[in-house]
């Protein structure tokens, strides 16, 4: 069996992750483990803000195919430190239909590497990661991401 990699910024396609619990918006817990139980992939997205320019683009993206992701049995989770109540506005206002993460104390975006910098000030940096069932990255990408390019590689290997 092999040994889990400790999550870091080094964290490259291939590795395997370690289950993670977290919190959403509405205030219940999901685990990464019971979420692949029913689910081929989890595509975390994190982002720097709720409600901001780049950032809601990036998530009306993901909106705007979500049927296509979730077709190829990808759950996706949002993520970022802003609290519930953020999430929840921001969930509304953009009508998505996946969930985002609450990540107040940034252990998520710490373990994941995904601590940038705007202008001096620690931010979350932007990025996607693709877990499969066995807890590994299928997919890493900083930066706003590709959609199309993601669904056609899902498309590729199913």
């Amino acid at each position: 069996m092999q040994e889990k990699t400790p999550i870091t910024q080094k964290i490259q396609v291939g590795d395997t992750v370690k289950p993670f619990t977290a919190k959403i918006q509405d205030g219940s817990e999901i685990e990464s483990s019971k979420v692949l139980a029913t689910n081929n992939f989890i595509l975390l997205v994190f982002y720097p803000g709720d409600d901001t320019p780049g950032c809601t683009k990036q998530l009306c993206g993901i909106r705007d195919i979500y049927q296509e992701y979730k077709t190829l049995g990808v759950k996706i989770f949002g993520v970022n430190h802003g609290n519930e109540e953020s999430h929840k506005k921001f969930i509304n206002k953009y009508d998505y239909k996946f969930d985002i993460i609450v990540d107040e104390n940034k252990k998520l975006v710490e373990e994941f590497g995904a601590i940038g910098s705007f202008f001096g000030n620690p931010t979350v940096k932007r990025g996607v990661f693709l877990i499969d069932k066995d807890h590994k990255i299928a997919f890493k990408h900083w930066g706003q991401q590709n959609n199309e390019k993601i669904i056609d590689m899902l498309k590729d290997n199913s």
